[in-house]
């Protein structure tokens, strides 16, 4: 099915199942314990291994020995495998690093070895007894020291190293009230709770893994390219994944260990990344530094916005673009962007949670705060006075929806605004109090997605598409979808995904799957809708499909009984025109935060917080929400707690487990409260909905930060907000 025009009326419109807040349909396996997560599928193999993974002792470097003798002799031991022994592997387009080291070292605790024994405990055992003898190079982990830092190439897939309108610096220079701020974010974990896990079978020269995995077409051919198989001699599946803030968007040394360990054992090994290795081994959010410069008017018209950002990465790995939201949100005649990357021997910098906007509008939400108080706005009218409705670098392509302005006043109005009071002057008992807010902004992206719906005798449907659930709530969705295409309930659809057999999906990720995936359902069940109505000899354009029947003027049957005996299928996807290079298609939000700081201990509190959401239509208000909240949490823990300390002279983050690095827990996180717009957007695709997974954490971290400063007056510029960089200059009133 192609979308190159705005969707009108649909049978999704009926809301009869779309839209409503139905619990998640694989929320009981989790909670009893039988959903079959990659490793513990018990199963589908007889007699499988384990595999523990070694990493390596330096940044950078190389391998000059490893003494394996002790290990091969210990008690269970199958097979060790190193780059000695795992034969010639590739590199599949979304690694940066090899998966496999040695001898070259390109990164602290790269996989350098599996071992494979009848138990794990064996496994690791044994592991302790290797011996690695390395000659250790000097290697670069300082991103403030990097004196590397250059452009982005032009040909960067992320972004062009720079975007110039009007003239940004004769502007601010003439501007009457200026900004110019630098700010840091740190380097961040995705800290999932299923750590990364596989366990890999093979058939011949085929290997089936299943793994823990968000993006499983691309990372399926990542596997054949690095293993140099055939696509078709790879399969991997994922149907439940404990968690992947965008860590496991691309396949990680589990995935390729467990199928090499499984080729060289003979027999089926699961291999499980511990959790002392992962912040190392795999991906992570990289710090960024970024300049802000924001010129104003005196009457608060932005005449000028220039935002710089550096951030570093592995050679051939991508920058943090924390500059993109800055190029579409606000209103601006002269504007300037700029992205530079440096080259650090730290572990690999990628995707997690909102990449670029997250980091992003951490600064810029706070220069915006900054900005208004200069002019003695208010941060909300600010941000009003500045909106624009088109794409202010191509004021020719407008906002598909934006609804900014509705997210701030209704926040404003519902989070009590007005009763903010100035900086550091409301107190109560030994608590400095004060109220932030900040813009929230993700852009929607379309891709193409496939899927495949089947009627059975009794009336049931069942969708297939190798989309993934990372907690979501997809399975839900899609379900939801096909009951409202179909005419039938809730429980008479049954979804299996994240199978690379199935047709293909975009995955989950990017804040992209809940729209396109349930687009693709819609295409698929608009021709099985066809196929009915051609089955039961009825006009396919004036048939109804409610309550289990199909209705064609007078004439009305079960749905049951296009079935047949063999049942029917139908197969399709569905793929986009134009609309998203002719409409700014984008999500907005409007984050509130309350906050508390005591007055005698510098203690932060969090009281209350509010997100309200534009994204479209709503699929499902229920599973939609616990997306927010669970960003909005994540948003706090950016805000005041995470950060990967980096060891500068060895290069590797020193707190790589979850008792060293700091994420928010139930007492950290106060009352919260979502509000979603009642809102369609036809020109984003046939479901007129867009994401909000990510969206709910755009912006969080800024309005703590901004709710901190107006407690206390204190303004920080460098997250995470801790005790350190603000307690000696708290207000006299403390």
């Amino acid at each position: 099915m192609k979308f190159d025009t705005p969707a009108t009326t649909n049978p999704i419109d009926q809301l009869k199942v779309v839209g409503k807040g139905y619990t998640r349909i694989d929320g009981p396996m989790k909670t009893t314990g039988t959903a079959p997560y990659a490793y513990e599928r018990h199963d589908v193999v007889d007699n499988p291994a384990y595999g523990y993974v070694l990493g390596s002792a330096i940044a950078k470097g190389k391998i000059t020995s490893m003494d394996l003798d002790a290990a091969k002799g210990a008690p269970g031991v199958i097979i060790i495998v190193t780059a000695d022994n795992a034969g010639k592997l590739g590199k599949g387009k979304l690694n940066t690093a090899h998966l496999l080291g040695g001898p070259a070292i390109e990164h602290y605790h790269q996989a350098v070895a599996l071992v494979v024994a009848q138990t794990f405990e064996q496994a690791r055992s044994a592991a302790a007894l290797i011996r690695v003898s390395y000659q250790e190079d000097q290697g670069t982990y300082d991103l403030a020291a990097a004196k590397n830092i250059a452009p982005v190439a032009k040909d960067e897939p992320d972004a062009k190293s720079a975007t110039s309108v009007g003239d940004f610096a004769g502007a601010f220079a003439a501007a009457p009230v200026k900004l110019d701020a630098t700010y840091t974010t740190p380097d961040h974990s995705h800290s999932m709770m299923e750590p990364f896990a596989s366990m890999a079978a093979w058939t011949g020269n085929k290997v089936t893994i299943w793994t823990s995995n968000q993006l499983i077409h691309s990372s399926t051919e990542d596997v054949a390219a690095t293993l140099n198989l055939p696509n078709d001699n790879v399969r991997l599946i994922s149907p439940f994944i404990g968690g992947g803030f965008g860590g496991k968007l691309f396949i990680r040394s589990d995935v390729i260990l467990a199928a090499l360990g499984a080729r060289a054992a003979g027999q089926p090994v699961k291999v499980t990344l511990q959790r002392p290795l992962i912040p190392n081994n795999t991906t992570h959010r990289a710090s960024t530094i970024q300049r802000i410069r924001i010129g104003a008017l005196a009457d608060g018209h932005i005449t000028a916005i220039g935002h710089e950002g550096w951030s570093g990465n592995l050679p051939e790995g991508r920058p943090e673009t924390a500059v993109m939201q800055t190029r579409l949100l606000y209103a601006g005649a002269n504007r300037m962007t700029a992205t530079r990357l440096a080259t650090l021997d730290l572990p690999e910098g990628n995707a997690m949670r909102a990449p670029g906007e997250a980091p992003g509008l951490m600064a810029l939400e706070i220069a915006m705060d900054e900005i208004a108080d200069k002019l003695g706005m208010d941060p909300v009218q600010f941000r009003i006075l500045n909106d624009t409705q088109v794409d202010p670098e191509k004021p020719s392509r407008p906002y598909s929806r934006r609804a900014l302005v509705e997210c701030l006043k209704m926040g404003a109005d519902k989070f009590g605004w007005a009763k903010r009071g100035a900086p550091g002057k409301t107190v109560d008992g030994r608590w400095l109090v004060g109220m932030g807010m900040a813009a929230g902004f993700r852009n929607s992206m379309v891709k193409k997605s496939g899927a495949k719906v089947y009627l059975d005798g009794k009336g049931d449907i069942t969708v297939e598409t190798d989309m993934t659930d990372i907690g979501t709530g997809t399975y839900t969705i899609l379900a939801q979808t096909a009951a409202e295409m179909m005419g039938v309930g809730l429980h008479q659809v049954v979804v299996r995904l994240g199978d690379s057999t199935y047709p293909v999906s975009p995955g989950s990720g990017g804040q992209f799957g809940a729209s396109n995936s349930t687009s693709g359902v819609y295409a698929a069940c608009l021709k099985l809708r066809e196929a009915v109505a051609q089955k039961l000899g009825f006009k396919s354009d004036d048939t109804m499909f409610a309550d289990g029947r199909v209705t064609s003027g007078s004439r009305s049957a079960a749905l049951a009984d296009a079935a047949g005996e063999v049942g029917l299928q139908a197969e399709d996807a569905i793929e986009y025109g134009d609309l998203d290079k002719k409409y700014q298609e984008s999500t907005f939000a409007g984050h509130f935060v309350e906050a508390a700081v005591n007055s005698y201990t510098g203690e932060i509190r969090v009281r209350r917080m509010l997100a309200v959401c534009a994204a479209g239509r709503i699929l499902n208000p229920k599973t939609a929400r616990s997306q927010v909240i669970g960003a909005m949490t994540m948003g706090v823990g950016a805000a005041l707690m995470e950060e990967l300390a980096v060891d500068t002279r060895r290069g590797f983050f020193v707190n790589h487990d979850l008792a060293g690095y700091e994420v928010p827990v139930h007492a950290d996180i106060p009352h919260q409260d979502v509000i979603f717009l009642d809102e369609t957007d036809p020109i984003a695709n046939p479901m007129k909905a867009k994401g909000v997974g990510e969206l709910g954490l755009c912006g969080v971290a800024a309005a703590v930060a901004n709710a901190v400063y107006n407690a206390t007056g204190v303004r920080v510029r460098d997250y995470p907000i801790t005790l350190d960089k603000y307690l000696t200059r708290l207000p006299a009133v403390a």
